[in-house]
């Protein structure tokens, strides 16, 4: 497709979206209709018709010479890297779940092992056009409508849809080399990921990838990659090789290899390890689950199945055992906290493994909604499981978020909340967030955020 006529497309596709916004009733909260979904969060039964995003997901052009793209705003990450990839580009960060999507990303934040160089997805926005709650697209940046611009990361919809992103993209090689580096302490996992972040590199090799799992306090693993133009073999974890357990060895370090496609979406086969729930890392099952199946969509699918029938819940039941709480959570703590935090997890919380993936924001000028400091490194601890419930509702995901807020951390949104309203308020935008909701939303057509993430659970 040309890009007169994906731009074409793309207008047809933004004029159904107002057409649908129109239609609903002013008394009636406004919606995404779209079939799947990243969060975790239950979400209210609403009987109005969603909005039409059916022509907003495409990747609308990619100029290689600026090195920039632009997008709809439900565009997958899995459908914008295919675009970019044959140009020798990338967005320069790309969230583990191929169904992500961009928009997404931006209103919801994501992250990944480019973070600790590029940040977070939305600082790699130049421009956005926002449905906003007065039924209008406005288009911010840092220099336009600054105030939304800023606003607009982790207000999860609440201060309107981006329908089109123009972002930066970064040049990069088809092959990526890995090292994974074993540690038996915590504190010399962190202390390593800290050199590597202030270097840049690792025994005089740069690193253009860094994460890493925690398996136990004496099982820790970075994983460093760095791409590579030189062709040769390479490993493939999509079929039945499971990409975290290809992490474990007793000593030392360990060499692998992917492409870059593959390097990208590594986790999503396996969903990160949380297709061990389902039986798919069973070796005799593996065999005989679909290659289609076995990717993030699939699972998240089997999850909503579970979460409307309580089949989990169910079993433990049959078994005399008490029904299960779900944590599934990430969190950002100060790099000088986060053996504190997780070694304050895995004594409290029976989940393992856990998920590793520093940053550091790249801009200066502040995210009010999610306000991490400029220039210091934070890590993201991402868990995803369940645990026996406890006395309260929610005993366990509170008990986090208070050892969160004590560690000067935060917590993404994405799944379930239990914060008070006046912590929430300092923790996600307060006074800054109201008023750019007065401003864009002044009639609330749209749920306001605390609304959103925790009293609609």
């Amino acid at each position: 497709m040309t890009v007169d006529a994906a731009l074409t497309v793309h207008a047809e596709g933004v004029d159904r979206l107002l057409a649908s916004y129109r239609a609903i009733p002013p008394n009636a909260s406004v919606r995404l209709a779209k079939p799947t979904s990243n969060l975790f969060r239950a979400r209210a039964k609403r009987d109005a018709p969603g909005l039409d995003t059916s022509g907003l997901t495409d990747v609308i052009s990619v100029d290689p010479d600026a090195k920039t793209a632009d997008v709809a705003g439900m565009c997958t990450y899995e459908d914008l890297v295919a675009a970019t990839l044959p140009y020798g580009l990338s967005p320069l960060v790309v969230p583990q779940l191929k169904t992500i999507t961009l928009g997404g990303a931006v209103t919801g934040l994501g992250i990944e092992s480019a973070s600790f160089r590029n940040g977070l997805p939305h600082e790699s926005v130049l421009e956005m056009d926002i449905l906003t709650g007065t039924g209008e697209v406005v288009t911010a940046s840092r220099d336009k409508h600054p105030d939304l611009f800023r606003a607009f990361p982790n207000s999860y919809g609440t201060l309107g849809y981006s329908v089109r992103l123009r972002i930066e993209l970064e040049t990069v090689k088809p092959f990526v080399s890995l090292k994974h580096i074993r540690f038996h302490t915590l504190a010399d996992l962190i202390a390593e990921m800290d050199r590597i972040i202030d270097t840049g590199g690792y025994d005089g090799q740069r690193v253009d990838y860094l994460d890493g799992v925690v398996f136990s306090a004496e099982e820790s693993y970075l994983c460093l990659g760095l791409q590579t133009p030189t062709p040769g073999p390479v490993s493939d974890y999509t079929g039945q090789d499971i990409y975290y357990r290809s992490i474990q060895h007793a000593h030392g370090a360990k060499e692998d290899r992917l492409t870059i496609h593959d390097y990208l979406w590594r986790w999503d086969t396996d969903w990160f390890w949380c297709s061990r729930a389902f039986g798919a890392q069973n070796p005799k099952l593996r065999r005989l689950w679909p290659r289609r199946y076995r990717r993030s969509s699939f699972y998240w699918k089997l999850i909503a199945y579970d979460q409307r029938f309580h089949i989990a819940d169910r079993i433990e039941a049959r078994h005399g055992r008490p029904p299960q709480e779900r944590v599934v959570q990430d969190v950002e703590v100060p790099i000088e906290r986060t053996e504190e935090f997780i070694s304050w997890f895995l004594d409290n919380v029976p989940i393992e493994p856990i998920w590793l993936c520093p940053l550091r924001l790249r801009d200066d000028g502040g995210w009010a909604l999610y306000p991490l400091r400029a220039g210091h490194t934070y890590v993201n601890v991402g868990f995803w499981s369940s645990v026996p419930a406890g006395p309260t509702d929610g005993y366990t995901n509170r008990l986090i978020e208070a050892k969160v807020s004590a560690l000067d951390g935060h917590k993404s949104l994405y799944s379930d909340a239990f914060y008070g309203r006046e912590e929430f308020d300092e923790l996600y935008g307060g006074e800054t967030y109201k008023t750019v909701k007065k401003t864009y939303d002044p009639d609330s057509r749209l749920l306001d955020l605390y609304a959103k993430a925790v009293q609609r659970r």
